[in-house]
């Protein structure tokens, strides 16, 4: 038998404030909601101490909801406004806010030369080349003939940019950031059942694979409170038992899938039309 190779790291969304004034209309946001993101504003360390730094929008917009023209704009922006911070070196990776997507990103993430986006779930512990968003599908529609809708969705086609894959089960902010008023928002949730989701998922991966990768997504103004803090303690103490793990961030997962040295898999989909 091989032996294991789990390539395990964090996926830290480091919203700060953006995600907060976000608002999509130009409604006021809370103040107390604005101060969870300054408690969640590290950029300038985490640049200092060396550490990757991607893009995730400007100002946390749902790109779903903008036009290709906006989203290229804030992709400029973005870009042009890390490269300068970060001393020339312009960000390889990408999470799509909320990881809300359109047809248009991967396109433009590809035309923009970065590597890897952290956004699709076609894969929970696998990295693929994400599809090129050339495929089509037609949403239902109760207003019009049922035969309006009935067609498969097309081919799915791969672009050159690496999926480090998203997964709503492991992430922080669901369980833990309480927002009041929210329909869906819990935030309450005991860190001993997020811990028991988040590990369920990583013994089942390593049963089942022989290589396979482990991105979990946190935000600094969730999993810096204290109790959550403890929570990832035992989570790195517990995967560290475990032959074959090796911690890095995404990029290098990314790199390491596109040199050969982590298979991953095909992402396959749709028909020909």
């Amino acid at each position: 038998m091989s032996p294991k190779r789990v390539l395990v790291g964090y996926g830290i969304d480091v919203d700060a404030v953006a995600n907060w004034i976000n608002t999509t209309t130009g409604a006021p946001q809370n103040p107390t909601n604005v101060s969870r993101g300054v408690y969640g504003a590290t950029i300038a360390k985490i640049r200092d101490a060396g550490h990757e730094i991607g893009l995730h929008g400007y100002t946390h917009e749902y790109i779903s909801q903008l036009s290709a023209e906006q989203q290229q704009d804030v992709l400029n922006r973005s870009i042009d406004v890390l490269t300068k911070f970060c001393g020339g070196r312009r960000p390889r990776g990408y999470t799509a806010p909320a990881w809300s997507t359109s047809k248009e990103l991967i396109p433009q993430l590809e035309a923009a030369g970065v590597v890897y986006d952290h956004s699709f779930m076609h894969h929970d512990f696998q990295p693929y080349f994400a599809p090129d968003g050339s495929e089509t599908w037609v949403e239902t529609d109760h207003a019009k003939a049922a035969e309006a809708w009935m067609s498969p969705m097309t081919r799915i086609r791969a672009s050159g940019v690496v999926e480090i894959p998203a997964n709503w089960h492991l992430d922080d902010w669901p369980p833990l950031q309480p927002i009041p008023g929210r329909p869906g928002a819990q935030g309450f949730v005991d860190t001993a059942v997020v811990e028991k989701l988040w590990l369920e998922q990583f013994d089942f991966a390593y049963r089942e694979y022989e290589t396979f990768i482990f991105p979990m997504s946190i935000h600094p103004q969730v999993s810096g409170k204290p109790h959550v803090i403890l929570m990832h303690e035992r989570i790195i103490a517990y995967i560290n038992k475990h032959e074959g793990v090796e911690w890095m961030p995404l990029e290098d997962m990314a790199k390491e899938f596109l040199e050969g040295r982590m298979p991953g898999v095909k992402v396959e989909g749709g028909v020909d039309v």
